[in-house]
Formats: C-alpha cells, structure tokens, sequence
C-alpha cells in the first residue's frame, strides 16, 4: 500500500484550475484542509476533492 503524496499549493491551484492565492483564501477563509509541516503548508488531493465535491469552495458560502 502506498501512501497519497503530499502537494503543494501550487500543485492544488492547477489541479482546480485557480491561482495560488485562492488555496491560501480558502486554506483561511473556509477550512481547505491543509497541514503545515514545517512552515510549508502541505495539501492532499483526495481531502481538497472531498471538500470541493461537499460544497466549501462554493462562492455563497461566506458571501465573497
């Protein structure tokens, strides 16, 4: 069994299609789930995708 590599938020924006910036926005805004290790901030894209497919990067939910 292998393990799901760590991402960065680079890797996360191109895989959504978004700039950099927005990882970081919802990282704090609304609760991507991320894991800081070290003082990088780390991202797993199944977790990201759960949290897309249960609506935390809809654009109502914190009326931005």
């Amino acid at each position: 069994m292998t393990s799901e590599p760590w991402v960065t938020a680079e890797d996360v924006a191109q895989h959504l299609g978004v700039v950099k910036d927005t990882v970081y926005r919802w990282r704090e805004k609304r609760a991507l789930p991320a894991h800081k290790i070290g003082r990088l901030w780390k991202f797993q894209l199944s977790e990201v995708d759960k949290w897309v497919r249960d609506g935390g990067a809809d654009d109502d939910k914190s009326g931005e």
